[in-house]
């Protein structure tokens, strides 16, 4: 079994093809990608298919989605160990000038420090500016 039909497996996802296409694509990106962007990286895969695995993974907790403000969910893997809970979130960088959403993963979202009561199910704390390669 590799990592990623290890992942599946540990998350309680059957393997597929589509979905280890579509978890080293993930994988090998650099930056969160778009629904439109993972169908251009695959030359005949439904649309349809690759949003069910998006949306299977997410709930499964293998990516986690980012609303970068540019109407259009970004995705990235999740890094090992995360379970997707309010400590594992972090904070994401769009860059103003490539327009790419980086997950900044070592920069964690501090404690809201919420009153009694209120209860914690989803930050989405994304920064906007000019990455390190755009500001050369």
């Amino acid at each position: 079994m590799n990592a990623f039909e290890n992942i599946l497996h540990e998350k309680h996802v059957r393997s597929t093809a589509m979905r280890l296409l579509v978890m080293d694509t993930l994988a090998k990106q650099q930056t969160a990608i778009s629904l439109h962007d993972l169908e251009a990286a695959f030359e005949h895969a439904d649309r349809i298919t690759l949003y069910r695995t998006l949306k299977t993974f997410e709930e499964k907790g293998i990516v986690h989605s980012i609303e970068d403000g540019t109407g259009a969910t970004k995705y990235a893997l999740c890094e090992p160990g995360c379970q997707c809970s309010p400590q594992d979130l972090h904070i994401h960088f769009y860059c103003n000038k490539c327009e790419k959403t980086y997950c900044l993963s070592k920069s964690k979202i501090p404690d809201l420090g919420l009153p009694k009561g209120y209860q914690l199910q989803e930050v989405n704390l994304v920064a906007k500016g000019v990455c390190n390669r755009c500001s050369d």
